[in-house]
């Protein structure tokens, strides 16, 4: 009973602690002998992504990381509106900034601790086959190596072309024209400490836009886009780009601790369940990181590829469970896809007519039409096969930049404290019912939630919330049956 996760980013690192935290053997393979922590790389880590990570014992992410609660965007100098993000009844912060190096240090000291996770770097991954269990080929530096598991979560990241390949699987999609040029700067910015702020044709970066990020330590993330013959090398040699700098920050002292040049993508893969092998993160799907989409969808991979794969090797549901982490993670994918998209075409227009509508929005200020990235947000599984809809709580779709939906069948829990403790940390133990006064649990884990509180539960309810902290189905005046079909179809109709 061992599952391989290829890559120990940190999805892949996520992904072997919550199986581990499962009772799950994990074998984790990652062809870097040692870890580059260079650069800031994904920085923006959403509530929702950090609460994974404490529900893991690596609490310290959300404290160590630089809360940000407002996201700033102006056209050339003047400022069309700013949104604060909810605070969402959590303890968590909505947002912070903290370098991939450092999120990946901590990881790596609690897989140290985990005696069911066995790390073999220098393991490139050149191949795979599956049949009854999955072999993994790889070339190590002592010749190749093969390593056999049960199943697998391919976390390989974008360069992951050998498995995928292995699997008849493409990152299909669009690449777009522009370059971005990024730079981690160690500068003194008072009051740009807690906010975002993002800038549609400033006049230090004509007919485009800059995104600067505050960071741990008087540090800023700058994103600059640039054209798509951008010279970094000859910038730095000629002093250009320290004058493009110092557009920005003035005569003020400075220090560019790191920089690099990206080009965008927006890409994903046509199966992320390929038999016995699960795909996530960049692995699967690649967008363009206005609205920090990218590692907090790979992180949301990690926790719903785990607990099903949990539940199959422990014999609690069939490998037909396993078909809805494809269902449900494909689909947000999608979502993630369309939202960067409609973002980066805002940003770049492609043709007259959206170059024209970005100009009037911009010129009017209309805050409804001004794209500049909508923030990280968790996907609702609604319309997944194992949410049983609720006719009284229909889902109204996609809610207000901003804002989150009502609570209800398909969505995330609120992160809130009940008697019995807080109800994300209930659910992660297992499939759990929370009931209103009166009502029988059937023999089942349960906990009881207050009448009119976060969830807007009705008297006489049951709340049946999954492993991951999605609400499976909201049963009114529940019965025993009621409450075992509904908890057959949230473990894939196979629950044993």
């Amino acid at each position: 009973m061992t599952v391989a996760v290829l890559g120990s980013g940190p999805v892949g690192q996520t992904a072997a602690l919550l199986l581990a935290r499962w009772g799950v053997p994990v074998v984790l393979v990652d062809e870097h002998p040692v870890r580059d922590p260079a650069g800031s790389k994904a920085i923006c880590q959403q509530r929702d992504t950090l609460d994974v990570w404490a529900s893991l014992g690596a609490g310290c992410l959300a404290e160590e990381g630089l809360t940000w609660t407002t996201a700033r965007t102006f056209h050339r100098d003047a400022e069309l509106f700013s949104l604060k993000l909810p605070d969402g009844g959590s303890a968590l912060p909505p947002f912070v900034n903290l370098s991939q190096a450092r999120v990946e240090e901590v990881l790596d000291e609690l897989i140290a601790r985990q005696p069911l996770i066995d790390v073999r770097r220098g393991y490139r991954v050149t191949g795979l086959e599956q049949g009854i269990s999955v072999e993994i080929q790889c070339e190590t530096a002592d010749g190749p190596r093969r390593i056999e598991a049960d199943y697998a979560i391919a976390c390989t990241g974008a360069r992951g072309d050998a498995v995928r390949r292995a699997l008849g699987q493409r990152l299909e999609g669009v690449s777009f024209r522009d370059l971005f040029l990024i730079c981690d700067i160690r500068a003194d910015l008072p009051g740009w400490a807690a906010e975002r702020r993002f800038y549609f044709d400033p006049p230090w970066n004509p007919g485009r836009q800059v995104l600067i990020h505050p960071c741990p330590g008087s540090r800023f993330r700058i994103d600059w886009q640039v054209p798509e013959d951008y010279d970094l090398a000859a910038e730095e040699t000629g002093g250009a780009l320290d004058e493009r700098i110092r557009a920005i920050l003035g005569d003020r002292p400075y220090e560019v601790v790191w920089r690099s040049v990206y080009r965008f993508h927006t890409r994903l893969v046509e199966r992320m369940r390929v038999g016995r092998v699960l795909l996530a993160g960049d692995c699967a799907h690649l967008v363009a990181p206005f609205g920090a989409r990218g590692l907090n969808s790979g992180v949301a991979d990690a926790e719903n590829a785990a607990w099903k794969l949990a539940w199959v090797l422990r014999g609690h549901a069939g490998e037909e469970l396993l078909e809805s982490y494809h269902t449900e993670r494909h689909a947000a994918a999608v979502e993630n896809a369309e939202v960067t998209t409609a973002t980066m075409d805002f940003l770049v227009p492609q043709d007259e007519a959206r170059r024209e509508h970005r100009a009037k929005a911009l010129a009017g200020g209309v805050h409804a039409e001004v794209d500049s990235g909508r923030l990280a947000e968790p996907f609702w599984y609604t319309e997944s096969p194992l949410t049983t809809p609720d006719p009284r709580r229909p889902f109204a779709g996609r809610p207000p930049r901003g804002t989150l939906p009502p609570p209800g069948p398909g969505v995330l829990l609120p992160d809130i404290t009940v008697p019995a403790g807080r109800i994300r940390d209930l659910a992660r133990q297992g499939f759990l019912l929370l009931t209103t006064p009166g009502v029988d649990a059937a023999g089942m884990r349960s906990a009881e939630i207050p009448v009119g509180g976060a969830l807007g539960a009705r008297p006489g309810e049951a709340w049946l919330v999954r492993p991951d902290a999605y609400v499976a189905a909201v049963l009114p005046d529940p019965t025993a049956p009621e409450v075992a079909i509904a908890l057959r179809r949230g473990s894939g109709g196979t629950f044993t």
